[in-house]
């Protein structure tokens, strides 16, 4: 049985909330928000994998949380995303790139990509902490006038701590994906 697996960074329900409130500053943006459960941060997308592999993502992802100690991450700013991408395609609440997070996202893609043999996505590569808040209906967009189109870049400073990484599953359904923890593991160093 094939599974759409992802590495992702969870929030607690706070900060779930604060960005959330996005949605009703821009009520006037054509989209589809993220459910306030669905906020998360991908430091990897895997794609479909088999139930051995997993497993073994599972085992891998553990073993890297191990060798970290728990760090602060920050969000600083909700913009139109990907950056240069017109007409943009989401509304992101955009961290902060810290050492940490990039080592951690860095050991994650080359330990799995060494021992499950996954050609992991390109856009894994061109790393840009963010959380998706919103994805735009582009075709409503474009019927828009220019200046009704609201600008979007707002700053903002959450903090939080981040205590463990998780091995998720993406099921899609007609209502918008649901998400599932397959395993949480902890930064323990």
């Amino acid at each position: 049985m094939a599974h759409r697996v992802f590495i992702a960074i969870n929030f607690p329900k706070g900060i779930k909330e604060k960005l959330y409130q996005a949605k009703s500053e821009y009520s006037d943006l054509p989209c589809k928000w993220t459910r306030r459960d669905n906020l998360h941060l991908t430091l990897l997308f895997l794609g479909d994998l088999n139930d051995d592999e997993v497993l073994e993502t599972c085992k891998i992802v553990r073993e890297v949380g191990e060798k970290y100690t728990p760090f602060a991450l920050e969000l600083n700013q909700i913009t139109y995303g990907p950056l240069k991408k017109m007409p943009p395609r989401m509304v992101w609440a955009n961290g902060i790139p810290s050492k940490e997070l990039t080592m951690l996202k860095n050991n994650l893609e080359n330990s799995l990509y060494e021992k499950i043999q996954k050609d992991l996505n390109e856009e894994n590569h061109q790393f840009s902490p963010h959380i998706t808040l919103a994805r735009i209906k582009e075709w409503q967009l474009r019927q828009m006038e220019i200046d009704e189109i609201p600008q979007i870049n707002k700053e903002m400073s959450l903090k939080t701590m981040i205590y463990s990484i998780e091995v998720m599953e993406s099921e899609l359904k007609k209502e918008g994906p649901e998400y599932t923890i397959l395993e949480s593991c902890p930064l323990l160093n």
